[in-house]
């Protein structure tokens, strides 16, 4: 499953410098505008303790984690949906990603340069919605135009997606992103072919000073992507870049020195991983354990199909244990013996933390 987050934001808020920690990627970042040009892609693995104590119990030689996308995309600026800074260029990377991670800047820094004078992580934050839904209004407007012209000889059907189209552009007038719309299902699957991009997921990203890295995010950014229908975290990408040289011993000694519990890259990992609404199951054995993605909401036969395509044409059953309970068990048998493991069919909804074994005949 190749889910992605995009990583944007004005240019020099830190994307590339995050970028570089989630992924080790090595792309390039510099004290001026447009560094990135074309996007850079990595894949992160998602911290789990669930993951970590299934190997412990039975210590594989291999242990694979979940794992998100993240897409370092260059940096918007004002007038970037009029085509300004390569803006249609740019504009076009972010539609191609399922969710957003949008960077705003929160250090001081005589050295980097804001193309906004100043530093104001609202303001910024306002700057990028605005050019997504000002994309999104020519978007829109123009499938609504198209539609108009034929609305003679349209069905019901037709007259339906005119009809949202119009709300949709209404709620894009009065300043709002798509997301933040209550949709039907039906509604989502007619609007998913515009990938208007403020139907994306939101999360906002607050690149915090080092000696703000453990502070929680302050109140008005927090607000403002509740607004825009998104939720906040706040993380150094400078105190993350330099964890990367440390050893376990030093880096532990070095986030205890900040009041930090854990690196901020897992939070973003795994906020990111929650964002694409993703779920974990597991399968767990002597020789492997790992932890497999799923969309929400998604089948035993579609978990199946996630681990081989064999497995989903030859299911039979689905062997399920919730990792909690097999853990306070101890081992399979003892699961089984104390009826906490089922027998489910492939309409079986997968729910996070499932322990799986399929049961196949190819």
């Amino acid at each position: 499953m190749t889910l992605s987050a995009g990583i944007v934001g004005l240019p020099n808020a830190g994307k590339s410098t995050l970028f570089n920690a989630l992924t080790r990627a090595g792309a390039a970042v510099g004290n001026y505008a447009f560094t990135t040009i074309e996007p850079n892609t990595g894949v992160v693995g998602v911290p789990d303790e669930r993951l970590d104590r299934l190997a412990a119990l039975f210590a594989p030689p291999r242990v694979i984690p979940a794992s998100v996308t993240f897409t370092d995309i260059a940096g918007l600026v004002r007038g970037a949906s009029r085509g300004e800074g390569l803006g249609n260029r740019f504009l076009g990377h972010i539609r191609e990603a399922d969710a957003m991670a949008l960077v705003v800047r929160a250090f001081a820094d005589p050295d980097v340069s804001h193309v906004e004078g100043e530093v104001d992580p609202v303001r910024d934050l306002d700057v990028i919605e605005l050019e997504l839904q000002l994309a999104d209004i020519e978007t829109v407007s123009r499938r609504l135009e198209r539609i108009e012209k034929t609305s003679r000889v349209q069905k019901e059907k037709e007259l339906e997606v005119i009809d949202l189209l119009r709300s949709v552009l209404a709620h894009l007038d009065a300043g709002n992103s798509v997301r933040t719309m209550t949709l039907s299902d039906e509604q989502r699957a007619q609007l998913r072919e515009l990938w208007l991009l403020t139907a994306k997921p939101l999360l906002v990203v607050v690149n915090a000073d080092e000696a703000r890295a453990a502070e929680r995010v302050p109140d008005a950014v927090t607000a403002r992507a509740a607004l825009a229908g998104g939720e906040a975290i706040a993380v150094s990408a400078r105190i993350e870049s330099e964890l990367l040289d440390l050893d376990p011993e030093e880096r532990a000694a070095f986030l205890d020195d900040l009041g930090l519990t854990e690196p901020g890259l897992h939070r973003v990992a795994r906020s990111a991983y929650h964002l694409l609404d993703l779920l974990t199951f597991f399968t767990a054995g002597e020789k492997e354990v790992r932890a497999w993605t799923l969309r929400r909401g998604g089948s035993a036969i579609d978990a199946a199909a996630v681990i081989h395509t064999d497995f989903a044409k030859g299911f039979i059953r689905a062997e399920v244990v919730d990792v909690d309970d097999l853990l306070s068990a101890g081992s399979y048998n003892a699961v089984r013996e104390q009826g906490k493991q089922r027998l489910e069919g492939r309409d079986y909804v997968v729910h996070d933390g499932d322990v799986v074994h399929f049961r196949f005949n190819v």
